[in-house]
């Protein structure tokens, strides 16, 4: 267990706020910890078939560059995963869920974050809105899961959420684990 001594300095922002915190280890010594409070997030992994995944491709600050990810997003006060998930989906790429599928929560950055995201697979997509997040997404992609496993080990893919939400959608389908009408067309309009 770690005590706060007390915080040094905190950062307050629209979506998160973070801590500097001086701390007593159980061993005794006082060192700093950083502590961001995040709200929860949801990811999906749409599955336009069996082996298709409707990705996007946006723009990472932090990291100068643009990436090809999973569609995801933070949930908004009081607003449930599954729903934040659905939300995410159609504002990122234009398309709904007939099914969402709970696969995986983690903590993304667990060091220093109390962030979880949940890791949803979509199927019965069909697309609703062609008005997107311009000033996130550049745009969708359609790729094969077999082109995605060669961007992860080639290290093209790198984003944590789109790894694992590929690798554990592969070991259910390995495992047959998906309900079976999973890949089932979802209601046309």
């Amino acid at each position: 267990m770690e005590e706060r001594i007390r915080t040094l300095g905190t950062l307050c922002a629209k979506h998160f706020t973070a801590q500097l915190d001086t701390v007593r280890l159980r061993t005794g010594r006082i060192t700093e910890r950083i502590k961001v409070d995040h709200p929860e997030a949801a990811a999906v992994v749409p599955l336009l078939d069996e082996n298709h995944i409707l990705m996007v491709r946006q723009w990472r600050y932090a990291i100068d560059r643009e990436t090809l990810e999973i569609p995801a997003g933070k949930a908004d006060p009081g607003e449930d995963l599954e729903t934040c998930a659905h939300r995410e989906l159609l504002e990122e790429t234009g398309y709904d869920a007939a099914r969402l599928l709970h696969l995986f929560s983690y903590y993304p950055a667990i060091g220093y974050s109390n962030e979880v995201i949940r890791i949803y697979a979509a199927s019965g997509l069909r697309k609703v809105s062609d008005n997107g997040d311009e000033d996130e997404i550049a745009r969708t992609e359609i790729v094969s899961l077999d082109q995605i496993r060669r961007f992860i080990l080639d290290g093209e893919i790198q984003d944590g959420k789109t790894v694992i939400g590929i690798s554990l959608l592969e070991a259910r389908q390995a495992r047959g684990d998906l309900p079976r009408d999973f890949f089932a067309p979802g209601p046309q309009p």
